[in-house]
């Protein structure tokens, strides 16, 4: 427990600077949930500079569901274009608002079993959503937090769902809300899918390199 206790420390000094996730832009500049999810949505398989402008030009647009459902699929294809699949997710987003409005009189579930019924949401989304947009308990597992949080030999998982579970059992509570802006700065600026650049790395006395076969 003390290791991760002095990795949570050093990562928080090292990130300071560096740019947080754009769901966690998202958050702190709206303060809505309902911003927060459709961002979240967008940048899954997308670069977050490609989800930044995508998601301020859809928000220009409509921000809320009923105003949404109202801007037709195509514009909002041509507002999110380039975002990875912007066609599936063109319409992922107009039949999220329908359903929001429908079940839900347009809010934003706050559980996590509950966001997982809307269609298009998965664990990573849900869990983003409860700590982003409602500051509540969740871990969100993505790219990054499976690779580092493996190569830390903090868990031993083969996909993110695993990771996730694993990571409920063992991780403080405490860290839950953090630990993904964390290691997702740290995957993007150091911990790289390859050939990361260990030389830079903070945290490197506390890693065993798990699956590093070349660093930098």
């Amino acid at each position: 427990m003390n290791r991760i206790n002095r990795i949570i420390t050093l990562l928080r000094r090292a990130t300071r600077d560096f740019q947080v996730p754009i769901v966690t832009q998202v958050s702190r500049q709206s303060r809505d949930s309902f911003q927060v999810l459709i961002s979240c949505l967008l940048s899954l398989r997308t670069k977050d500079e490609v989800t930044a402008k995508a998601s301020e030009r859809l928000f220009s647009i409509a921000h809320t569901p009923k105003n949404l459902l109202n801007v037709p699929i195509k514009k909002i294809e041509k507002a999110i274009y380039p975002v990875g699949f912007y066609h599936t997710k063109a319409r992922t987003v107009h039949n999220i608002s329908s359903d929001l409005l429908k079940r839900f009189s347009g809010k934003v579930p706050d559980d996590l079993e509950t966001l997982l019924t809307l269609k298009g949401v998965g664990r990573k989304t849900a869990n983003l959503v409860l700590t982003q947009g409602f500051n509540k308990l969740g871990i969100c597992v993505d790219t990054h937090v499976h690779r580092i949080s493996n190569r830390l030999g903090i868990v031993k998982t083969k996909d993110p769902e695993q990771t996730e579970f694993a990571l409920r059992k063992i991780l403080p509570k405490r860290y839950w809300i953090e630990y993904n802006d964390l290691l997702v700065a740290w995957g993007q600026n150091i911990c790289k899918p390859v050939s990361p650049l260990c030389s830079k790395c903070v945290i490197s006395t506390y890693c065993p390199k798990l699956g590093v076969y070349k660093s930098r």
